[in-house]
């Protein structure tokens, strides 16, 4: 056996013995499933980041307070914790085809009114409306690539994240030329529905063709995942990556521009640097699944992480598209953390549930770290106290993510702490 085979199967591994696989469904059921992910993928976030380019414009529009405009850029991660929490149980009670529909139809269906509507907490609502269909997407979605790909994880987690980066990318680069081209607001946001009805139409296909529920008594708690060092571990690992992600994001533009930089090339900085993640998304899945031991990769992206924090320290304006390039490098531990997901798990069952801990927990985290990072800021009047921040947050992220990185699967680590309660309770 070659050296790539070996960690291969182990990444891969089937059911726990003593269960019966599932029959593999017809290639062309399997090529339709894929084009589903995809397409799901597309609309995870669109209704985020179509909204930032013409934030001023929809607070105008609409009327909103600044408190209103506040919530809206807070819903994301709240909804994201809230439903995402959710889905494990949904999916058990509608099977994983049926809840993805829903959710695509939340999506869309949020999207579309949405734009619509005149009053502001309308606009919150219906806008909370299309991010719960994000949020359960964000969890199904690496649990159906378990369930249906499990000897092409890599392949498919592949297809996923890239979907997943295209769709951020779209969102965020077009909707200012839509609102250009159309001189409303409101058609450039509800065009991002189309999407939604699209992606669609592979699952209702599908639907037919969805796995039997599994047994009740087999599917995973939150207090189960997180009684186990690998479900501790993916959520922080998950959180930390996600503050970092969530403060480039809503800071970078500005502390560029607050160091002398012009506001047109600090928007070009950002934007490349949400680009970045489309190459990092098409090349890392399939390297991470091909090696039992991810922890080489952990170090990398702290490492690439430090470098950029360390030029934006000390020479923000000078190296400024290097540094961009090394956080965004860093930033591709948001994949690995998406695919820790089926990595370190045996079921879609599994997968599910670890998905749902580390991202209902996990974003959490995300939505504090712009928040602290905001109020460093405005407490030292400068930059270096919150990219010290940051710093701490790459750091508890490598420290995560080296445990993460180690071989070994989430049911098993529940059965053996299972085993040693009974021991322990057996030798009183």
């Amino acid at each position: 056996m070659s050296a790539g085979s070996a960690p291969h199967t182990s990444v891969t591994s089937g059911p726990p013995a003593g269960t019966t696989a599932p029959a593999r469904p017809p290639r062309a059921v399997l090529l339709l499933l894929a084009a589903g992910i995809a397409l799901a993928a597309l609309n995870l976030r669109t209704a985020i980041t179509s909204v930032g380019p013409v934030l001023g414009e929809v607070t105008a529009g609409l009327g909103m307070t600044a408190v209103g405009a506040g919530l809206l850029t807070t819903l994301p991660v709240l909804c994201f914790a809230l439903f995402g929490g959710l889905t494990p149980t949904l999916a058990r009670r509608l099977g994983e085809h049926h809840l993805l529909v829903y959710a695509l139809t939340a999506v869309t269906v949020g999207l579309a009114t949405r734009a619509l509507v005149a009053e502001p907490w309308m606009f919150l609502a219906l806008s909370a409306v299309a991010l719960s269909g994000g949020a359960v997407g964000n969890v199904i979605l690496p649990a159906l690539v378990k369930q249906h790909f499990p000897d092409r994880v890599g392949l498919m987690t592949t297809v996923y994240t890239t979907a997943l980066a295209l769709g951020t990318t779209i969102a965020a680069a077009s909707t200012v030329p839509l609102e250009q081209s159309t001189g409303e607001w409101r058609i450039a946001l509800g065009a991002y529905a189309l999407f939604g009805v699209v992606a669609a139409v592979p699952w209702l296909l599908a639907l037919r063709h969805e796995p039997a529920p599994g047994d009740p008594s087999q599917s995973l708690g939150f207090r189960q995942v997180l009684g186990t060092g690998i479900g501790w571990q993916a959520m922080l690992y998950f959180g930390t990556q996600s503050s970092v992600a969530y403060i480039m994001f809503g800071w970078y533009a500005q502390m560029l521009r607050d160091q002398g930089m012009s506001p047109q090339t600090a928007g070009l900085a950002l934007s490349y640097l949400t680009v970045l993640g489309i190459p990092m998304s098409l090349v890392l899945p399939t390297l991470l699944t091909r090696l039992r031991d991810q922890r080489p990769f952990v170090v990398m992206f702290a490492a690439a992480y430090l470098a950029g924090l360390a030029g934006l320290w000390f020479s923000p304006l000078s190296g400024v598209w290097v540094w961009t390039t090394l956080v965004g490098i860093g930033m591709g531990s948001f994949v690995f953390a998406l695919t820790s997901f089926a990595l370190r798990t045996r079921t879609g069952a599994g997968t599910a549930a670890l998905s749902a801990s580390s991202q209902s927990l996990g974003y959490l985290m995300g939505g504090a770290g712009p928040f602290l990072f905001g109020l460093l800021h405005e407490a030292s009047g400068g930059w270096h106290a919150p990219l010290l921040l940051v710093v701490a947050l790459v750091a508890v992220n490598l420290g995560a993510g080296l445990l993460l990185g180690r071989p070994g699967h989430l049911e098993d680590a529940i059965r053996d702490r299972a085993l040693r309660r009974e021991a322990s309770r057996s030798g009183r």
